[in-house]
């Protein structure tokens, strides 16, 4: 298929897509829609960003232009994919075609939701929750639905909508056609795929775990404390829009009040929003009336924006996946876009996870060699290192202990002369008769002319004059002392004011 006139579709639906400027179809796109056109079941992975969504909503249109009693449901992880795939649906729905649509997601009014389906609407797209909310309400009947579309259903299943899936999947009749899209396929897709496919033909379009080569990655080392600073560097330094994508709802409303107040055009959104919050944060991001946009992973898949030119991982995803999906926002439909990842100490095995997903030829450096590499470069293990050398080398010039004695105890007639006399060797026991000298009072170092005028004094006092102090007769005599004849103990009085 080299251009969508070729496809075999009813005339109001072409008219359609050459209005929405859909020319050339993109591989998954040329491979799946024929297959989806001739009823068959389709298990399709292709990375994020390829157009999977006009692969599904061209066939599911066509089906219900020509059958008018069949009904289509289409399945989404989040609020903002489920959002994004109706407005797209409503895009190539012109009053020609006239097939009535409900959105049902969470956060929004039941009461809009119940009006929407009270019109007998055919493509009903939504998320798991809201859905089964519908069907245990009975205020919704699935069992017309002949087309069912489960888009990014790795996912939905990681999200743990397995069990709503499961449900959902029960009031569907047997008949019906099944088109289950991914971006990733893991062992549990391939289960719910043998499960619930009849006979799927596999539609993979290039590896689904290298993100597009339009995007271009680069990591920063930094450290914790400096990590805003860093962001704020980045912020200044680039042009275009800027999503920046953290790891928890309270630090991404930290990171946008602290933005604002430096006067920075920014938003959040996080799963903590109203619907009616998310909804005016993206039309504003997508318009560009704001220019970054603080997120976590709940808008890492299927947020199609083509403003974004910078994605900045802040804080690195739980999941390895999610790595594809988040910096997938960026390099939309053929055009180029940059990633960059602040990687700190802590990030280091996620990040070899990450590298491993992406390459798999790659290869972490072992812990030890990183040591060994670090340690010319660090100061502490450097001076750690020429401390055992020094040790070492004193080993060579070591003596025992007699030797010891031996090299102090000799003559010192050949060692130099001082002013006043030759020096002499002494021992401990010298030691002592030297400093209990009577002239060895140590004088310092003084600028006071009239300090060396002053005669020494004699510190020590005069053994000979010493008198001894007899602790038993003292003692006795402190004893013996009699009181005073007019001493009296007074008596405390209590009547006394």
């Amino acid at each position: 298929m080299q251009n969508f006139n070729e496809l075999n579709i009813d005339i109001n639906l072409k008219n359609s897509i050459n209005r929405a400027n859909f020319k050339i179809p993109t591989p998954v796109q040329s491979q799946s829609i024929p297959i989806g056109l001739n009823g068959k079941d389709i298990l399709g992975t292709a990375q994020t960003g390829t157009g999977k969504t006009l692969a599904f909503c061209i066939p599911l249109i066509n089906k219900l232009i020509v059958d008018k009693n069949a009904f289509a449901l289409v399945l989404c992880p989040t609020r903002e994919l489920a959002t994004q795939v109706m407005n797209f649906i409503k895009n190539l729905i012109d009053s020609k075609i006239n097939i009535k649509t409900a959105l049902l997601i969470g956060g929004e009014s039941m009461q809009k939701q119940l009006r929407q389906l009270g019109k007998r609407s055919r493509i009903i797209v939504g998320t798991p929750g809201r859905i089964n909310d519908h069907l245990k309400r009975k205020s919704l009947n699935l069992s017309a639905t002949k087309y069912l579309v489960l888009d990014e259903t790795d996912r939905m299943l990681d999200m743990g909508f397995t069990p709503q899936i499961e449900m959902i999947l029960k009031f569907i009749p047997k008949d019906h056609q099944t088109l289950l899209f991914s971006a990733t396929l893991p062992q549990n897709i391939i289960r719910i795929s043998e499960r619930y496919l009849k006979n799927p033909s596999r539609i993979s379009v290039g590896p689904t775990f290298i993100p597009v080569d339009k995007i271009k990655q680069e990591t920063l080392n930094v450290y914790k404390e400096n990590k805003y600073d860093e962001l704020i560097d980045q912020l200044l330094s680039r042009k275009g829009s800027i999503l920046v994508f953290v790891k928890t709802k309270r630090n991404a409303d930290k990171m946008v009040k602290r933005l604002k107040e430096e006067d920075h055009s920014a938003d959040a959104i996080h799963g903590d929003l109203r619907q009616s919050k998310r909804d005016r944060v993206i039309n504003s991001f997508r318009k560009g009336v704001k220019r970054i946009l603080i997120a976590t992973d709940v808008a890492a898949r299927g947020l199609d924006i083509p403003l974004i030119k910078h994605v900045i991982n802040y804080d690195l995803p739980q999941v390895p996946e999610d790595y594809i999906h988040r910096i997938g926002r960026t390099a939309r439909a053929g055009s180029e876009g940059s990633a960059l990842t602040f990687l700190t100490r802590d990030d280091r095995l996620m990040w070899n996870s990450i590298s491993k997903l992406i390459n798999p030829n790659f290869k972490a450096i072992p812990r030890d060699i990183r040591k060994n590499s670090r340690r010319g470069k660090n100061k502490k293990d450097k001076a750690l290192y020429n401390k055992k050398r020094k040790f070492r080398d004193k080993k060579k010039f070591s003596f025992k202990f007699k030797d010891k004695k031996k090299f102090f105890n000799k003559n010192r007639e050949d060692s130099k002369s001082v002013k006043d006399g030759e020096r002499k060797s002494f021992g401990f026991k010298d030691k002592k008769k030297f400093f209990n000298k009577n002239d060895s009072r140590f004088e310092g170092y003084t600028n006071n002319p009239k300090f060396f005028n002053k005669q020494k004094e004699n510190t020590e006092p005069n053994d000979n004059k010493r008198k001894k102090f007899n602790f038993k007769k003292g003692k006795k005599r402190f004893k013996n002392r009699s009181r005073p004849k007019s001493f009296k103990f007074k008596k405390h009085n209590k009547n006394r004011n």
